[in-house]
């Protein structure tokens, strides 16, 4: 090469070491240079010169008009204001009370409920077969293990299942449903496993709705309700037909009040679908098999669809009280009813003696559904791939026990008659003490695991809520916990007839700590009807009638 040429050459490679040097410098290492450059916040920093927000794509003004009609009392405003007075205390903030008792929500083992030995196991060995080799757990826990993993891809409890669920698993279903109803046939065809009840819910409403104005479809929901129905239904633009419940027959299900309610949406929506609970969330009902014949003849007349809501079947704590399961009674009736109804019936791990509401495991049965329907049944399904393979196998431990002869039958036996005695004392105690306090009354907690009892608020205490745009039993739970810690839901979460006033509270805690509970909410009570009942005009007649009713105990 030529001198000059070496030297042109040298100087241009000296320059560009230079210019790379700097550069790096202020763009800073060379592998994020390539990031930076498109970085309009670090262009932003670079040049100083002020941030340009854009208009954001989702705003509530664009976002979808059925989300915001979607409310769920049971995690609401009050349980979000019980979350940050949780986090105060653990960082030091003084309150009267040492700590939050989260009374919302049955979560029984949030509450302290201690697992069933003989559920874990199994779903521990599914979970990691390699303790198969272990003496530690029983040989029917073993079996029952065995059994799923060999119905899962894979033998492996983290493959998909199959969209309805695995197989040994809905045939266990049918059997349990077989046996639960004294020989009432049960094709393992018709079981889906679902990812907790509510999942079941929504996939049977998504098929039932349908049509516009006056063609629309309408569902009849109980009033009280379990807010996944009405949520459910604002979601999918269907119309609520409310029935209420008669809380002064034991929250009883009254056939003229179901007539009234369809012959009263008729005129602007069709009616198709008929919602139970029973037992009843958050009224702790038990309906009777005469209710249940008569709900079901009214459906068949009126060609409705019966969505049975049945999680609490196991949780009858009345003596007088007995569960009678949908699908049985339709059964009895005869086959003319049996062959027609078109019914739905869901069950949950989440609920009965076991309490596993995280595994969300659940099942739905489905009765008469035309085959063309049931198989876009299937391939709605099919869109979420499978429920938890996890929650499906703790659900075929509650419907597939140990029995006599085998070797975890008494441990189980015990455990599971543990829980539902001390649900039951907790019910009474509930009842007794609810009903000891003057301007507050409470229905027998025949079954599920609330109470849903009315209390009388003063004139007074109405008209600050009202001035602060809110329902009046939501200012009676908000000032519950802000002076107590303890969180219930105000009963305008679930629905109640007008001018009456509720709190849902779950009966889960511990008997020492539900003491305390209902003691302090009694205390707080009689200081919330001195407080807003001084200065109270002596002729205000009807709040003194209303207090003195409230004020009496059921025979």
């Amino acid at each position: 090469m030529e001198p000059f040429a070496c030297f042109v050459f040298f100087f241009r490679f000296l320059f560009l070491c230079l210019f790379t040097h700097a550069r790096f410098q202020t763009q800073g290492p060379p592998e994020q240079y390539g990031l930076k450059r498109f970085s309009t916040a670090e262009a932003t920093v670079d040049t100083g010169h002020p941030i340009t927000m854009r208009e954001k794509t989702l705003t509530m003004a664009t976002l979808n008009p059925q989300v915001k009609a979607v409310e769920y009392a049971v995690r609401g405003p009050i349980v979000i204001k019980a979350g940050d007075i949780e986090r105060g205390l653990q960082e030091g903030v003084k309150q009267p009370f040492t700590e939050v008792i989260k009374a919302n929500i049955g979560d029984a083992h949030a509450m302290g409920q201690q697992p069933i030995t003989f559920v874990r196991q199994v779903v521990a060995l599914c979970c990691f077969p390699e303790l198969m080799d272990s003496p530690a757990f029983p040989d029917d826990a073993k079996q029952r293990a065995q059994r799923i993993l060999q119905d899962c891809g894979g033998h492996s409890l983290g493959s998909y299942s199959a969209s309805q669920g695995v197989e040994c698993v809905r045939r266990d279903i049918a059997d349990y449903i077989a046996q639960r109803d004294q020989g009432v046939p049960a094709d393992w065809n018709n079981i889906y496993l679902t990812t907790g009840a509510s999942d079941g819910i929504m996939s049977i409403l998504k098929l039932l709705v349908s049509g516009q104005g006056r063609s629309r479809t309408g569902v009849m929901i109980p009033i009280p309700q379990y807010p996944l129905y009405s949520a459910a239904i604002s979601e999918l633009e269907a119309v609520h037909i409310n029935y209420y419940l008669d809380e002064a027959n034991c929250w009883a299900l009254d056939i003229e009040e179901l007539q009234r309610a369809y012959m009263t949406a008729k005129h602007h929506c069709q009616p198709r679908v008929l919602c139970i609970i029973n037992p009843g969330n958050p009224t702790g009902q038990v309906q009777s098999k005469k209710c249940i014949e008569e709900v079901l003849h009214f459906a068949y007349e009126e060609n409705l669809f019966v969505m049975a809501d049945e999680v609490y079947q196991d949780n009858v704590y009345s003596p007088d009280s007995q569960f009678h399961s949908f699908k049985k009674v339709l059964y009895e009736m005869g086959p003319e009813y049996f062959s027609n109804v078109e019914l739905a019936s869901f069950h949950s791990t989440s609920k009965g003696y076991t309490g596993e509401c995280g595994f969300r495991g659940g099942y739905m049965e489905v009765l008469n559904m035309d085959p063309q329907v049931k198989a876009q049944l299937v391939k709605l399904l099919s869109v979420r791939l499978c429920p938890p393979v996890s929650g499906q196998a703790a659900m075929d431990v509650i419907v597939n026990p140990p029995q006599r002869h085998e070797p975890s039958y008494a441990q189980f036996t015990k455990e599971k008659r543990a829980v539902l005695d001390a649900l039951a004392h907790k019910a009474r105690l509930t009842e007794e003490i609810l009903n000891s306090v003057p301007g507050m009354t409470c229905n027998p907690v025949q079954g599920a695991m609330y109470a849903f009892p009315q209390i009388f608020i003063p004139p007074r205490a109405i008209q600050e809520a009202q001035s602060l745009s809110m329902a009046p039993d939501m200012l009676y739970c908000l000032k519950l916990l802000e002076e107590t810690g303890i969180c219930v839901v105000p009963g305008s979460g679930f629905g109640q007839r007008e001018g009456t006033y509720h709190f849902r509270m779950t009966i889960l805690p511990n008997p020492e700590k539900l003491k305390v509970l209902l003691e302090k909410l009694k205390e707080f009570h009689l200081r919330f009807l001195e407080e807003y009942s001084q200065q109270e005009p002596q002729t205000n007649r009807n709040a003194q009638d209303q207090h003195s009713e409230m004020s009496k105990k059921p025979d």
